[in-house]
């Protein structure tokens, strides 16, 4: 029997990085100018239009100044993350 993960939340993860760029109080542009990405990228991220790739999430990360798995970790809201190797 296979037994599939459950979606990941990808709402929760935008909203977290609006959050975090909102506590910091950051623009769309200050976050563009620190992160290297696109103004227009962000804001689809943010908008849920787009979910972008590993290397857009690993370059707001360091522009936020938190680890990658802080961010990522919204993507379990909702249901249990998986377990850690015993």
């Amino acid at each position: 029997m296979t037994i599939f993960p459950p979606d990941p939340n990808l709402t929760a993860l935008r909203l977290e990085l609006a959050r975090l760029r909102s506590d910091r109080g950051w623009s769309y542009d200050e976050l563009a100018r620190r992160s290297g990405l696109a103004r227009r990228t962000l804001i689809e991220i943010e908008q849920g239009r787009t979910i972008g790739t590993l290397k857009t999430w690993h370059a707001l990360a360091h522009a936020l100044n938190v680890p990658v798995d802080q961010l990522f970790a919204a993507l379990c809201d909702g249901h249990e993350p998986p377990a850690p190797p015993e």
